[in-house]
């Protein structure tokens, strides 16, 4: 027993002793080789492990709705301004110019509102959620533009909403509930269902969706119902408080002021918990003006147009993690000018800057959310994604 412990005494005694007989030189050299050796696997294993999304099928770029005569229309083209993004950027790669013009530059908006609900066996819930929306959509912009074409800047007053609901493989009846509510409203054109041939997960579905929008903003709800939809209102003030020159600005939904009371109280104690510990780990694994919102998974987030091309082309994440990603590249955008009341410039500020809005919010039945590996999916999923970008993997240019 004695020989036993006394082992690693001795292999520590010689190590010591070749340290010492070892050149100061060669020390170094090895040293740096072996840092660079541990570094070059470090980032090898993080482009193996980094997700790539796939490129959309052509069929996931078409569109159905509800015809007047109560028919289904054959799928038309989904505007896109994410091509003419990609052509820019293509463009840009060309002539090494990376400025606004060919990286930050957006078509204008058709229509006010934009609404993208990402959609995955939603038959139970989506209707009701539908329910409360477009009353609230139609008293607030109407369905019809006053005006085509939207400034750069403010579009209030513009008018016009749309939504997108974009099927995520479903297999039940998700498709057929949202096409009969289309008919019953006479939402013809107004409600677009955008199906994808393959499940991406809830980040790949609103993604997929933001690139098609035609709205001056842009929201993605989910189809459960349990953030009150009229709070969209308190978003669109949220964004225009934060707005910088370029009309850049996102407000996020945030369910923050509810801690302790019955909605949450009522969770059980494991789930608690591990929202605390989740919360924890986004403190230190995000960035300064990320790890600060205190709310980063609500599923009630709205953009400013102009916010859009410095975030979607740079999406990777495509599960539960996508919200944090989303607001990392806000952060990290190109940064803008603040304005003062007359117009004249009174600062700057390093990216995109996001409003935090408390909204009403209530706990809602049927979650696809398995508490326990969901939770450990996201810590891993949020470990990798912060890898990504700090290894370089992910990029902007």
């Amino acid at each position: 027993m004695e020989a036993l412990l006394e082992l690693p005494q001795k292999l520590l005694w010689v190590v010591y002793e070749n340290f010492e007989q070892t050149p100061l030189p060669i020390l170094l050299i090895l040293a740096i080789t072996t840092a660079v050796t541990v570094l070059t696997c470090i980032y090898a294993a993080v482009f193996i492990l980094a997700p790539t999304p796939r490129p959309p099928f052509s069929s996931e770029k078409t569109y159905i709705t509800s015809a007047p005569d109560g028919s289904t229309t054959d799928p038309k083209p989904l505007p896109c301004w994410h091509d003419e993004w990609l052509t820019h950027r293509k463009e840009a790669e060309n002539i090494k110019d990376f400025s606004e013009k060919h990286t930050g530059d957006i078509e204008e908006a058709e229509l006010e509102m934009s609404v993208v609900i990402p959609a995955y066996n939603e038959e139970e819930r989506l209707e009701i959620m539908l329910e409360e929306a477009v009353p609230f959509l139609d008293a607030e912009y109407g369905r019809t533009p006053k005006a085509k074409g939207a400034p750069k800047g403010d579009a209030s007053g513009m008018g016009g909403y749309e939504i997108l609901i974009v099927d995520d493989g479903s297999k039940d009846k998700t498709v057929e509930v949202a096409l009969a509510f289309s008919r019953k409203y006479k939402l013809h054109d107004v409600l677009r269902i955008c199906k994808l041939k393959e499940n991406r997960g809830k980040g790949g579905a609103v993604t997929h969706g933001f690139r098609h929008v035609r709205g001056a903003f842009a929201v993605f709800a989910d189809a459960d119902g349990a953030s009150a939809f009229a709070d969209l209102a308190k978003l669109v003030e949220g964004c225009k408080a934060v707005a910088d020159q370029p009309n850049r600005a996102v407000a996020v939904g945030s369910r923050s002021h509810l801690v302790g009371s019955e909605a949450v109280v009522k969770r059980s104690a494991i789930r608690n918990v591990l929202m605390h510990s989740f919360h924890a780990l986004l403190k230190i694994l995000t960035p300064p003006a990320t790890s600060r919102i205190r709310d980063t998974q609500c599923g009630f987030k709205l953009f400013s147009r102009a916010a859009l091309p410095h975030i979607v082309p740079y999406m990777h994440a495509e599960g539960w993690i996508f919200d944090v990603e989303m607001l990392m590249l806000a952060e990290s955008a190109p940064p803008g000018i603040i304005t003062g009341r007359k117009g004249e410039q009174i600062g700057t500020t390093p990216g995109i800057r996001v409003a935090e809005v408390q909204i009403g919010w209530k706990e809602v039945g049927g979650s696809k959310l398995n508490v326990i590996w969901d939770s450990l999916g996201m810590a891993w999923g949020l470990a990798l994604l912060r890898a990504s970008w700090m290894a370089g993997v992910y990029r902007r240019r």
